[in-house]
């Protein structure tokens, strides 16, 4: 029998698509399954990006150069002050982004900080490649936003992962924040990775980027969340001077391009603002029914969701009254109610069994009956 790899087998799963894969199988035989577990736009591709698609697909759709057309890496780097285009990268979705920079930055038996409650795939993927992932505990005293303290109490660190909007948690670091870790970053020699997949999607000012204070950080991004484009695969990252050279390589050799196709979209897909901000003021409302809704259930301890879509929320109430952790509770919301929504088990190994995510990137109408199923639901 052929055995995994011990370090691939070590890898944990990635619970939020392992719900998702559980409510499809639901769907396919019958139940009706309102989906909360997964951040996926319910919205289609920009509308100018389809019509830019059809008018490609007449035209040869091959390889492009490895770090991607550059019609969009110009655009891409005009988003940010002063960056060049040879420094922006386009790469197969921000999944893609992240393993190009872990394998860029780090050797196998570094330390790299990941804040918890925070993206599960930061963790797994350094799993993967024999870096060790540091968990940095955040919560509500400090707005569930790292600060240079954290850094302190994690001891000796090559890199840092920061989110803003970070995910579950919907946290935004203002710009004093950022200044603030980025600086302690730079102090104590700490290489900082930047996720700003979500920086379009935030209720109130523009959030900051991580280069107007860090210019030597790596960042990813992606057209996944606010262009409504998960299934594209494909996103940007933007890499210091010294390490262009290092990552085409490695794109070249892993994955050759981002699809060409996506490429395409991505492209036109920029100049859908209008109506991409329109997503963005209905998650809004969404925001609004979903933290109204989870009242009427009981359910009021939740994190900011200053911006992305989640809704991360402590329900020690439920796990403590069917003497479950959150993954079981949520299974059974899955089988008896039709509600879908991810454990916090997967965003925080220590204190996520009392926490659950949910997702308001769906329909307004699906996310106040799911409400609703859950108000009326008794342990």
């Amino acid at each position: 029998m052929i055995e995994a790899a011990l370090r691939a087998a070590a890898v944990p799963p990635f619970h939020a698509m392992t719900m998702a894969r559980e409510a499809l199988a639901l769907e396919a035989s019958g139940q009706r399954v309102l989906h909360l577990e997964v951040g996926q736009p319910s919205t289609p591709l920009p509308a100018i990006a389809r019509d830019a698609v059809r008018a490609y697909l007449n035209e040869p759709l091959g390889y492009t150069n490895a770090a991607g057309l550059q019609s969009l890496r110009r655009r891409l780097a005009d988003r940010y002050d002063g960056v060049d285009p040879g420094r922006v990268l386009v790469v197969a979705g921000a999944s893609a982004g992240f393993t190009l920079a872990f394998l860029t930055l780090f050797e196998p038996g570094a330390r790299v900080g990941v804040l918890e409650p925070g993206y599960p795939c930061y963790r797994n993927a350094l799993i993967a490649l024999g870096i060790e992932p540091v968990a940095i505990a955040v919560g509500p005293e400090s707005r569930w936003a790292p600060a240079p303290a954290h850094l302190e109490a994690a001891g000796d660190l090559d890199g840092l992962v920061l989110a803003s909007p970070s995910n579950p948690t919907g946290t935004v670091l203002s710009a004093d924040a950022l200044a603030e870790i980025t600086a302690a970053c730079r102090a104590r020699g700490i290489a900082v990775i930047a996720d700003e997949i979500y920086q379009g999607i935030v209720d109130g000012p523009p959030a900051a980027r991580v280069l107007d204070r860090h210019p030597d950080a790596f960042v990813v991004n992606s057209f996944s969340k606010y262009w409504s484009m998960t299934g594209w695969r494909v996103g940007w990252v933007v890499v210091p001077d010294s390490l262009i050279d290092t990552v085409e390589r490695l794109q070249q050799n892993l994955y050759i391009c981002a699809p060409h196709v996506s490429q395409v979209a991505a492209l036109a897909a920029l100049d859908a603002t209008e109506e991409l901000d329109g997503h963005v003021a209905r998650y809004r409302e969404n925001r609004t029914i979903v933290i109204d809704g989870l009242a009427a259930a009981g359910i009021t301890d939740i994190a900011p969701a200053d911006g992305a879509f989640y809704v991360y929320a402590h329900v020690p109430q439920f796990t403590t009254a069917v003497g479950v952790d959150s993954l079981s509770l949520t299974k059974r919301w899955l089988h008896e109610l039709g509600v879908a929504a991810t454990s916090g088990i997967d965003f925080d190994l220590a204190r996520g069994h009392e926490y659950v995510r949910f997702s308001y990137a769906g329909t307004g109408a699906d996310l106040a009956a799911a409400c609703e199923l859950l108000s009326g639901w008794t342990p």
